[in-house]
């Protein structure tokens, strides 16, 4: 396990170890959409990961699609992410925070009428999304036009600014798991005849724009990305994830960014196994990898060299104290699954740590 706790730089910054909280949406923001006192709590008692990447955060006022995720959009959200970072901060720790918008996931009953966006106009299929009036069909959504595509990047550029305000260690643009940047990014849905749509160098060109802005204000070292050209989650598909792994590495490591994190479906699936190895070859800087580790699995992904680090999201759910488990090989905490996205401390901040367990 010698591999996972070693340390590993990041630009100006070095991780104490490789064992990364992934971002989770938990939901506990309340309709103020503003980070409290409660968020800041449960980000403290995780600051022993080598990074934590805060969850999906709205980059647009307009742009929810979970009931109580938190936004930065404006001025009062980054004043409640700055008692997060300060908490994270207090404990030791390192946190960016994952940039977000829902686009086509979104729906008109959580965003005051507005209807949702996306690349094309192609609703999600199969599946519907929790509104104040119930669960209800996902809507088709308004495609963006040309024009308009600057105002989006302009959005994540401001909340990126914010988040330098708020006091994180740097931000990731979340470009995977079927939100607005990888409605561009994957050819399932877009379909565009304009400079964003078509091959891969189009269809990646908005993540791309998104990027620069985000370096021009934090620099390439304190900027990451995901992407996930497998996971299928929210209607999604692409007709070649290999090109579109290839040449996404390839712009992202020619700007140095300051990591690429490749989200698995399952790690142990040999198509996703071959996407990493690609990731590996074409983006020669600090690679994450996410989906289905353990920690033998994720220092064997390290030790290996197929990864530099592992994000974990379900077992960081219920063990604050991963790391520490993960370095006695001690048993994990089981999730309570009905607490995922409901208010209050229950299932969020109320699992017990190691030294509790040993104290007992």
């Amino acid at each position: 396990m010698t591999s996972l706790f070693s340390p590993l730089s990041l630009g100006d910054i070095t991780l104490p170890n490789r064992l990364v909280m992934a971002p989770l949406t938990r939901a506990r923001a309340g309709g103020s959409h503003i980070p409290n006192a409660l968020m800041a709590e449960y980000y403290a008692q995780r600051a022993s990961a080598g990074l934590l990447i805060a969850e999906a955060t709205m980059v647009a006022a307009d742009g929810c699609a979970f009931t109580g995720e938190p936004g930065i959009y404006d001025a009062a959200c980054a004043d409640g992410w700055r008692r997060v970072t300060g908490a994270v901060h207090a404990n030791g720790g390192r946190i960016q925070l994952q940039l977000w918008h829902p686009g086509r996931a979104a729906h008109s009953a959580l965003n005051g009428g507005s209807q949702p966006i996306s690349s094309s106009a192609k609703a999600i299929r199969g599946d519907t999304i929790h509104t104040p009036n119930g669960a209800e069909p996902y809507q088709l959504p308004r495609p963006l036009a040309t024009a308009e595509l600057a105002g989006i990047v302009e959005l994540f550029a401001a909340a990126a600014e914010r988040a330098k305000a708020a006091g994180f260690d740097g931000v990731q643009i979340h470009g995977a798991h079927g939100y607005l940047i990888d409605q561009f990014l994957r050819d399932g849905v877009n379909d565009r005849d304009d400079a964003y749509g078509g091959g891969i160098e189009n269809r990646a060109r908005l993540l791309l724009q998104v990027v620069d802005a985000a370096m021009a204000v934090w620099g390439p070292a304190r900027v990451s990305v995901r992407i996930s050209p497998l996971v299928g989650f929210n209607d999604m598909v692409d007709s070649d994830p290999s090109a579109l792994v290839a040449y996404v590495a390839q712009e992202l490591s020619r700007r140095q960014l300051g990591f690429l994190e490749l989200r698995h479906a399952d790690q142990q699936l040999p198509a996703e196994q071959s996407l990493a190895k690609l990731a590996r070859q074409h983006f020669p800087g600090v690679l994450m990898l996410n989906g289905g580790f353990d920690p033998a699995s994720a220092a064997a992904a390290v030790s290996s060299g197929r990864a530099d680090a592992i994000a974990f999201g379900r077992a960081f759910l219920a063990n604050p104290d991963l790391v520490e488990r993960s370095a006695h090989g001690a048993e994990l905490n089981a999730i309570d699954t009905s607490t995922l996205y409901t208010p209050g401390p229950k299932g969020y901040t109320d699992y017990p740590r190691l030294d509790a367990t040993i104290s007992a």
